[in-house]
């Protein structure tokens, strides 16, 4: 990436995707909770196993005790004792009937969400980045069309003044020609700043610093998808199966119901194996002494009451479970509305690039019919004025209408779940 940013060339949209994969933060975040997902399997995991641990127990005891002699004097004996107790012990759950398995089936299909949801983010990255690169250069052939109109306004002040110095024209028509020469000032200067906030808006999807200086190719020539009639039912149900925030809300309604399992199988009994093996190593007044101590215990616990803990833990369970199959549902309502809409989008889109293009060529004409007739003292600048506006109207609305299609069509195939399939977004429809 660093290469990519200091080298100078001119970025397409995939390099600038690909920049942006490796390095938003966005997907580091997403990658590490992908990562704390899988550990957490593999905790749930080794609750299977043994529990073996290593203790070491030492001490000193001072015992005195009071006795009493033959003539009633009392004596004290005083008794010294001190030692070191190493062992080894071994606890091991062998049944649980089932509520390891419940949690374990919870993780798996936490740790399943988390990587949808990772994919899910690397979508709405490559989304983001197409949105922005595309206002990107919207905003490029903006400050194109500024530009060129600032240079028909000095091209139209230069014939006002030629015909005003010939005694054909008049001094209003050289005001009103410096009239549009500022207002062509104008618009270049916004454009030149909707530009800036364009490319900061870029460089803020990539996950780069907003003071980079890289080179973004045009996207002027991009070709547009063509307009196609609405998914279909079997389209949208294609659809719901790929998307990852549908995905991972299926998963999250799983683990619920794991869980609800989990907190049931808290009320069942529990059997479980204990072994020992230690070692006393000890001194007394009389001397010191040494002996083993070895065992084997298998036991079942049933737990009877406490406090109604488990009991609301269930109760919690289940809560969750029902908010997990809401969420799902909506989920999916949300879903199939965002394809609707996002299609509906593309076509509208499309269509006001048709009409806007159609418009640009007869606004074209008109100004330059306009432009050449005030040339030859036919016209007036008026109607050159009015020409003019109505050409730089159509230019923009063709630009604006242009980014519109490319920024719906990708965001039918975000909708779809495509944003990583080849296909996207150019033939997202289909």
């Amino acid at each position: 990436p660093t290469n990519a940013l200091q080298s100078g060339k001119v970025l397409t949209l995939e390099e600038l995707i690909d920049i942006g994969q490796r390095n938003h933060p966005a997907t580091r975040v997403a990658w590490q909770q992908a990562r704390q997902a899988a550990e957490a399997v593999g905790m749930v995991e080794g609750t299977y196993l043994p529990i073996i641990t290593a203790n070491v127990i030492g001490g000193y005891q001072d015992l005195v005790t009071p006795v009493t002699g033959l003539n009633g004097d009392t004596d004290y004996i005083r008794t010294n004792s001190q030692g070191v107790v190493p062992n080894i012990a071994l606890q091991w759950l062998l049944f649980d009937f089932g509520e390891r398995q419940a949690w374990r089936d919870a993780a798996q299909r936490t740790a399943y969400a988390a990587n949808v949801n990772f994919n899910g983010t690397h979508q709405a990255l490559i989304y983001n980045i197409s949105r922005s690169y595309f206002n990107y250069g919207a905003a490029q052939q903006d400050l194109a069309i500024a530009r060129r109109a600032l240079q028909n306004s000095l091209e139209l002040q230069e014939a006002a003044d030629g015909r005003y110095a010939s005694g054909l024209g008049t001094t209003i028509e050289t005001a009103q020609a410096k009239q549009l020469v500022a207002q062509s000032k104008f618009r270049l200067v916004a454009a030149e700043d909707g530009l800036s906030s364009a490319y900061q808006d870029l460089m803020g999807s990539i996950g780069v610093s907003p003071r980079s200086k890289l080179r973004i190719a045009s996207s002027a020539g991009r070709r547009l998808p063509r307009a196609r009639s609405l998914p279909t039912e079997k389209v949208i149900e294609q659809a719901l199966a790929r998307r990852p925030d549908v995905l991972a809300s299926y998963a999250a309604l799983q683990a619920s119901e794991a869980n609800v399992e989990a907190a049931d199988a808290a009320f069942r009994p529990k059997v479980y194996l204990g072994a020992v093996a230690a070692a006393n190593n000890g001194r007394i007044q009389t001397g010191t002494f040494q002996n083993t101590t070895s065992g084997v215990v298998v036991g079942m616990s049933i737990p009877i009451y406490d406090g109604r803990i488990r009991e609301r833990r269930r109760n919690q369970a289940e809560a969750a479970k029902a908010a997990a199959a809401a969420t799902h549902e909506l989920t999916i309502n949300t879903a199939r509305s965002e394809i609707v809409v996002a299609a509906n989008t593309l076509q509208s889109a499309l269509s006001s690039y048709e009409a806007a293009r159609e418009l640009n060529i007869a606004a074209d004409t008109t100004y330059e019919a306009a432009f050449e007739a005030f040339r030859n003292g036919l016209g007036t600048l008026t109607d050159v004025s009015t020409a003019k506006a109505g050409l730089l109207d159509s230019e923009l609305a063709q630009v604006d209408a242009h980014a519109a299609s490319l920024v719906a069509a990708s965001t039918l195939a975000f909708a779809l779940g495509n944003m990583t399939s080849r296909t996207a977004p150019a033939k997202a429809t289909n």
